[in-house]
């Protein structure tokens, strides 16, 4: 995608994680449970977008698409190359430009797949990003906790709106730069907040300062990648 996407990413009324993938709650992120809330899984997540255009005005018209002909598309492309296509969520896009020094704005999708490895999941998001003629596209795959391959978590939260990581973004520096931004469900305000480990602190600091609940928030372990041409 154009920037960070998914660096911070807020999604309604979805489970995520793999069976036998360590799960924790935030606080303290050590221990582990079971994947709780709609009750489905997923081996992997693809956060994509058809936008090619830097869009700095929230009322602009483009951010009420719903994507719907992008989200056939893309489960197309999902099930032709090997991978079972999960649910899609349409997501509201916040971002922080260094070249612009101001927000923007993009509408997306996250999608779930299932029965891919590493190098499949890679493959996919690679057409996508060229079919749409996006910087990159960025992957996530459950992992468990322990995995040598784990490189990033996947914190999530409830109690945030799009505003909210407006305003956030704007009054921290810190974070805008190394996290980038994220993305609200259109419906709904679950936090899906997806950070490189090294970063997992930073992260716990925004995420309270978005105003959601560390202490009932959950942390999935897994590997991160941006893939780019």
């Amino acid at each position: 995608m154009n920037r960070r996407l998914g660096t911070l990413v807020a999604v309604g009324a979805l489970t995520l994680g793999v069976t036998g993938a360590g799960t924790a709650a935030a606080s303290p992120p050590s221990s582990s449970s079971s994947s709780s809330g709609a009750g489905h899984t997923a081996t992997a997540e693809i956060f994509a977008t058809n936008n090619t255009a830097t869009i700095t005005d929230p009322a602009d018209p483009r951010l009420r698409s719903r994507l719907t002909r992008f989200d056939r598309e893309v489960r197309d492309v999902i099930r032709t190359h090997g991978g079972e296509a999960g649910r899609s969520t349409l997501l509201d896009g916040v971002f922080w430009s260094s070249d612009l020094k101001q927000a923007t704005y993009e509408r997306s999708r996250e999608f779930d797949v299932n029965h891919v490895g590493a190098a499949g999941l890679h493959h996919i998001a690679d057409i996508i990003r060229k079919q749409y003629k996006q910087e990159s596209v960025l992957t996530f795959r459950h992992l468990p906790r322990t995995s040598p391959e784990a490189n990033a978590v996947d914190i999530e939260a409830t109690g945030v709106t799009s505003r909210g990581l407006h305003d956030a973004l704007l009054a921290d520096p810190a974070a805008r730069d190394e996290l980038g931004g994220g993305s609200v469900t259109a419906r709904g305000g679950r936090l899906i907040l997806i950070a490189p480990l090294a970063d997992l602190d930073l992260a716990k600091k925004f995420v309270g300062e978005l105003g959601a609940d560390w202490n009932t928030a959950e942390v999935r372990y897994g590997a991160e990648e941006f893939v780019a041409g």
